[in-house]
């Protein structure tokens, strides 16, 4: 086994709503199927059934202006007007329904063959957010056990090194873990995790590939501007042969859970 002593856990993010911003926590208690309520609940667009995603910016990119927390048990939607809506308030799918301009309804668990449009996202930065562009379906979570709204896998981890690199905050890639990694430490070694098991808290992991990126960083989150580097940069320096979906930009990784268990600000990380 290699420590690396130096490598910790610098934070710690889930995000209750899918496509939402969500929020950065001290502890996440992580299953085979992911963090705990992390992605647990998405929207669904009446209109053609499928989860509502910002990989279709045309459509969804509106939630990256809402934000989800979980407080005392309960998740809470902030909206861009600073009202605040809750699932299982009466006007939750009305206000959201409002907000997106497109009627929508909250699901708690994902239905058979869930699936998310994935719309070409250099398409998209060639030819703006409105464009109509080649949208192929992502089928979610296909290598996720349970009932979350994740993409490909139930965790996603990217080193402060690779972010540094790219010049990116965080919350773009929207990683549940983050990696603080040693001076001179290179970006993009999550490629190299593939196959290879680690240890974090008490929770034992598997590399499962790097995670390809696409136009949800490039955005507006909250406040802050779009950043088409958060794509762009990748796509020059790591394009790379991700689940059988071709060469993509990648940045991270997905991994698997293989023991169950709890981790928290500071726990170290050690690959196996």
């Amino acid at each position: 086994m290699t420590s690396a002593p130096q490598m910790h856990v610098a934070s710690l993010h889930r995000y209750p709503v899918k496509s939402m911003l969500g929020e950065t926590v001290a502890t996440l208690d992580i299953g085979y199927g992911g963090a705990e309520g992390d992605r647990r609940l998405a929207l669904i667009d009446e209109e053609t059934g499928r989860v509502a995603s910002a990989k279709q910016a045309r459509l969804w990119r509106h939630l990256l202006k809402c934000s989800a927390r979980i407080d005392d048990g309960r998740v809470r939607v902030s909206l861009p007007d600073g009202a605040e809506v809750s699932p299982g308030d009466a006007a939750f799918d009305d206000a959201l329904s409002d907000l997106l301009s497109r009627p929508v309804r909250l699901a708690r668990q994902r239905p058979p063959g869930a699936s998310v449009e994935r719309a070409d996202p250099d398409l998209v930065l060639a030819h703006g957010l409105d464009a109509e562009v080649d949208a192929p379906l992502l089928e979610l979570s296909e290598g996720t056990p349970g009932e979350s709204f994740v993409d490909l896998a139930p965790l996603h981890v990217i080193t402060e090194a690779t972010l540094a690199h790219i010049g990116i905050d965080a919350e773009r890639y929207r990683p549940n873990i983050v990696i603080a990694t040693p001076a001179g430490h290179p970006p993009y070694t999550e490629n190299e995790w593939t196959g290879r098991t680690c240890t974090v808290g008490t929770v034992r992991l598997r590399g499962m590939g790097p995670t390809p990126r696409c136009v949800i960083p490039t955005l507006e989150h909250g406040d802050s501007e779009r950043a088409p580097s958060a794509l762009r940069t990748p796509a020059a320096e790591n394009l790379v042969d991700s689940f059988g979906l071709g060469r993509l930009p990648c940045a991270g990784a997905y991994l698997e859970v293989i023991a169950e268990g709890t981790v928290a600000l500071e726990d170290s990380f050690v690959l196996d």
